[in-house]
């Protein structure tokens, strides 16, 4: 049994955090771990920050990650990676979607959005494992767009460290959707699963 293993999602609304954190956690369930979970809604609707978190082990026992105890930050959205960068450690991975979401509040407060490379190098500084991927592009080539979330849920799973059968959370995917949207997520998966892996070989 593993004693504690911390996963931190985060990003906007309409991006599938939520969806995310209910699979884990199911899956989790089903393989015999102790679950513990929060989330943090923000203008979700409107665009805003969403975030959850998933805590694995015998150990856990709230649901709040603590500061710098994050094993993975699986970040949709960039900005938000650097909203939730207080979690990091130099061992924690950071799983990175580059695909930007400018939120409502930068156009509506005339903000600047940051460029890509400055929030990467604030990453950097906080943790030593980065691993970047386009996951609008990777759901793209599985067949819906709107299945980026579950390209970053494989990333996560290529990973390799979860302590989740993969074989575990396809039954979960193919449990929340229907026959064909199970086909194209099931492709997304992999897809991003494959991709996290060439990225760590």
């Amino acid at each position: 049994m593993i004693k504690e293993f911390n996963i931190v999602i985060a990003g906007v609304g309409g991006q599938g955090v939520i969806l995310m954190s209910e699979l884990l956690g199911n899956a989790a369930v089903r393989d015999g771990l102790n679950v513990r979970g929060s989330e943090a809604l923000g203008m979700a609707v409107r665009g805003g920050s969403v975030s959850s978190t998933i805590r694995l082990g015998e150990a856990v026992l709230g649901p709040l990650a603590p500061t710098g105890k994050a094993d993975v930050l699986v970040a949709m959205e960039p900005v938000e990676a650097l909203r939730n960068i207080s979690y990091l450690s130099k061992s924690s991975t950071v799983i990175l979607n580059t695909e930007k979401v400018v939120p409502f509040t930068v156009s509506s407060t005339g903000s600047t959005y940051p460029e890509l490379e400055t929030i990467i190098e604030n990453l950097n500084r906080a943790s030593d494992d980065i691993i970047k991927l386009n996951a609008a592009e990777i759901a793209g080539e599985a067949g819906s767009a709107q299945s980026a979330n579950v390209v970053m849920l494989g990333a996560l799973f290529g990973q390799g460290q979860l302590p989740i059968k993969i074989e575990t959370i396809k039954q979960q995917i193919e449990a929340r959707f229907s026959e064909r949207l199970t086909a194209v997520n099931i492709r997304a998966f992999d897809l991003g699963y494959e991709v996290c892996r060439k990225v760590l070989k």
